[in-house]
C-alpha cells in the first residue's frame, strides 16, 4: 500500500531560476530539497573542496594528528583497524595511503566477520600486542568498543579511535542521557555531543579523510595530495547510506569527477572487469556494482582481499582479484535470493500475528547476507526487520528500519538482552545468547509505539507536472542536481492519465516494459517499467489509462535521441 504526496513548498521559483540560470523547475527541486538560503543554494549547485569545513573542528582531531605526526616521525609502528564493510575497506585505505606517504610505518587488519565479529576487539588488541604495535588507529569502528579500547590502554598501547556512529549513552535517573565514550588517547567522531563540527553526517571514510586533511595540514604537506583518495570516499559514502547533502554531497561530486583518475591499478582493474573504465559513472554504479563486489569479499571471504587489490602493483594480478570479487558477489546475489524466499515465509506469518517489529531467525543463512536480507524485506513489507543467524558465539544479525523508528534508540532501552549491538536509526548489528531470541523479539515488540499509518509507504512527488513540460534542456539540467541517493534523492514527478497506445516487453526475463503513452494536450512519449511482464499484465487488465509518477529521461540509441519516462508507481484507470 502507498499513499502519494505531493511537496507544496514554497518560493519564488522564477526569481531563482533567474538569479541562478536555472529552469524554475530546477529552482522547485532545490527548495524541495530543503536548500533554502543563497548560501546553501550556492553551495548545492557549484559546492567544491573549498566548501568543506576545518578538520581541526573535529573533537580530538588536533590531539589524534599531533600523536600520528609524532609517532610518524620516532618511527613507531601504527596499525589500522576497521570494519568489513566498504565504509570501513575505504577508510581504511584513506588512513594507510595517507600515513604511508608521510613515511609512516602502518600495517592494518580487518576483522574476519565470522571469527572476530564486528570492530576491534581483545582478541585483536592481543594481536597487536604480540606484534610489536605502537599505536592502533579505529576507523568506522570503536565508539561502541570501551572494553577493547580500555584494555588497549592498559597494555600500554597508544589508542586513537575514529568513527562515524552513534556514541553509547546511559539513561540517567532524571531522564537526561550521559554519553558513554571509550578512554582513548583522542576520540574523533562528529556524533559526539561536545564535538563542534558543523556537519556530524560523515561516512567513516569521510571522517577518517578529514583527520588525514588534518595531518597533512600540521605536517606542512599539500592537502591537494590526498584529492586522489576522494574516488574512494565517494564510494564509501554512497554505500553506507549516509545522507548525500552538505560535505557528503561534495565528497561524492568530488570523487566521481575523478575516478578514473585514481592512479590505483587495483581500483582500475575493478572498473575495468565490469567495463567502466571509460563510463561516466555516477551514485548508483557506486551503489549497485562497485560497493557490491567489495562487500561481497567481507562477507564471503576477507575483506583483507581488497585491500590487496588496492596495494597491488601488478595489472593482471589485480585483474585477477577483481574477477574473484566479482564472482564473489554472484555467489553473495544467490545466497540473498534464497534467504529473501525463507525471509519473506516467517516475516508473513508476524505481520498476520500482528507484530510491529520483524525478527526473523534463519539458521542456515551465512551471517554475511542477513543485513541485505533485513533491507529487502523491509522494502517490500516496510516494517522494521532484523534477520538473525546461527554464529559461533550464539545468535547474531542485522536489522533495517523505516523512517519512523530508530533501531539503535530502540534497541538501546532493551541493551541487557545482547552480548553485542551498535549502529544507526536505519540499521544496526547484533549478537545474543540462543535462549535470549524469543525474548528479543516479544521485547522490542513490546515497546514498539509505530503505528499502523507508520507502515504505509510514503511516495513523496516533487511536482504534478505532465509529461508535455518535459524537455531535453530541462532533462540536462536536473544533472546538475546529482548525485542522487539518501537525503538527495532523484526527482519525481507525476502525470494523471496517460493513454496507454502500445506495450512491449524485452530483456531475457521478460522484465522491461515499454509504453507509447499520449497525453491529453497530444504529447506522445515512451514510459519505461521494470517488473515482471505478468505482473504487469495482471494488474492492467483491459484498461488503457495510467496515472503514474516518474524520472524523465533521454534514451540515446545509435545516434537517435527521444526523451522518455521512467516510471517509479503507478494504477490503472478505464478513461
Amino acid at each position: 500500500m502507498e499513499q502519494w504526496y505531493i511537496y507544496k513548498k514554497k518560493a519564488d521559483f522564477n526569481k531563482i531560476g533567474e538569479k541562478y540560470q536555472i529552469d524554475p523547475v530546477i529552482a522547485r527541486l532545490i527548495r524541495n530539497r530543503d536548500v533554502i538560503s543563497d548560501g546553501e543554494i550556492r553551495s548545492y549547485l557549484y559546492g567544491t573542496m573549498e566548501d568543506i569545513s576545518d578538520p581541526f573542528l573535529l573533537k580530538d582531531a588536533e590531539t589524534a594528528v599531533n600523536i600520528l605526526g609524532e609517532k610518524i616521525r620516532n618511527g613507531r609502528k601504527i596499525r589500522i583497524i576497521s570494519d568489513y564493510d566498504v565504509d570501513g575497506v575505504m577508510s581504511n585505505y584513506i588512513l594507510w595511503k595517507a600515513i604511508t606517504d608521510l613515511g609512516g610505518i602502518v600495517d592494518f587488519m580487518i576483522p574476519n566477520r565470522m571469527t572476530d565479529g564486528y570492530g576491534i576487539n581483545c582478541s585483536l588488541v592481543e594481536r597487536a600486542v604480540e606484534d610489536g604495535i605502537d599505536t592502533i588507529i579505529t576507523c568506522d569502528n570503536g565508539i561502541s568498543a570501551g572494553e577493547a579500547v580500555s584494555f588497549g590502554t592498559e597494555q600500554g598501547l597508544t589508542m586513537i579511535v575514529t568513527d562515524h556512529h552513534e556514541v553509547p549513552f546511559e539513561e540517567l535517573a532524571d531522564g537526561t542521557r550521559r554519553e558513554v565514550l571509550p578512554v582513548a588517547h583522542a576520540v574523533v567522531d562528529p556524533k559526539q555531543k561536545e564535538c563542534d563540527y558543523p556537519y556530524p553526517l560523515l561516512c567513516g571514510a569521510g571522517v577518517a579523510f578529514q583527520l588525514m586533511r588534518a595531518l597533512y595540514r600540521i605536517e606542512g604537506k599539500r592537502e591537494e595530495a590526498l584529492e586522489s583518495l576522494l574516488p574512494f570516499l565517494a564510494v564509501a559514502t554512497v554505500c553506507d547510506v549516509v545522507d548525500l547533502t552538505g560535505e557528503n554531497r561534495i565528497f561524492v561530486k568530488e570523487g566521481l569527477k575523478r575516478i578514473h583518475d585514481t592512479g590505483n591499478i587495483g581500483f582500475e582493474a575493478l572498473l575495468r572487469v565490469h567495463d567502466m573504465e571509460t563510463k561516466k559513472i555516477g551514485s548508483y554504479d557506486c551503489g549497485f556494482i562497485i560497493g557490491p563486489c567489495i562487500n561481497a569479499s567481507g562477507r564471503l571471504d576477507t575483506a583483507e582481499k581488497v585491500m590487496g587489490l588496492f596495494l597491488e602493483q601488478d595489472e593482471k594480478q589485480a585483474e585477477a582479484i577483481a574477477e574473484e570479487l566479482k564472482e564473489l558477489n554472484e555467489e553473495r546475489k544467490r545466497m540473498t535470493e534464497e534467504g529473501v524466499l525463507q525471509g519473506m515465509e516467517q516475516a508473513q506469518q508476524y505481520m498476520e500475528r500482528g507484530d510491529k517489529v520483524f525478527v526473523v531467525y534463519l539458521p542456515e543463512c551465512h551471517e554475511s547476507v542477513a543485513g541485505i536480507i533485513a533491507g529487502r524485506i523491509k522494502d517490500r513489507l516496510h516494517h522494521p526487520v532484523f534477520v538473525l543467524t546461527d554464529s559461533a558465539d550464539g545468535r547474531k544479525g542485522s536489522g533495517r528500519s523505516i523512517e519512523a523508528y530508530s533501531m539503535f534508540e530502540e534497541m538501546m532501552k532493551i541493551k541487557d538482552v545482547f552480548t553485542k549491538f551498535g549502529g544507526h536509526p536505519m540499521a544496526a548489528g547484533c549478537s545474543l545468547e540462543p535462549e535470549r531470541l524469543d525474548e528479543f523479539r516479544e521485547r522490542i515488540n513490546r515497546q514498539c509505539s509505530l503505528r499502523e499509518e507508520d507502515f504505509i509507504e510514503k511516495i513523496h512527488i516533487d511536482a504534478d507536472m505532465p509529461v508535455d513540460y518535459v524537455t531535453f534542456d530541462l532533462v540536462e539540467q536536473m544533472t546538475i542536481l546529482e548525485p542522487f541517493g539518501k537525503g538527495n534523492k532523484k526527482p519525481l514527478f507525476a502525470h494523471r492519465k496517460l493513454k496507454i497506445e502500445n506495450v512491449r516487453v524485452f530483456g531475457k526475463g521478460k522484465n522491461v516494459i515499454k509504453l507509447a503513452l499520449k497525453s491529453s494536450q497530444g504529447t506522445r512519449i515512451d514510459g519505461m517499467i521494470f517488473e515482471e511482464e505478468e505482473s504487469f499484465r495482471e494488474k492492467m487488465q483491459n484498461m488503457r489509462y495510467i496515472t503514474c509518477t516518474y524520472y524523465p529521461a533521454i534514451n540515446e540509441y545509435q545516434g537517435y535521441r527521444n526523451l522518455q519516462i521512467q516510471i517509479q508507481n503507478y494504477f490503472f484507470t478505464e478513461g
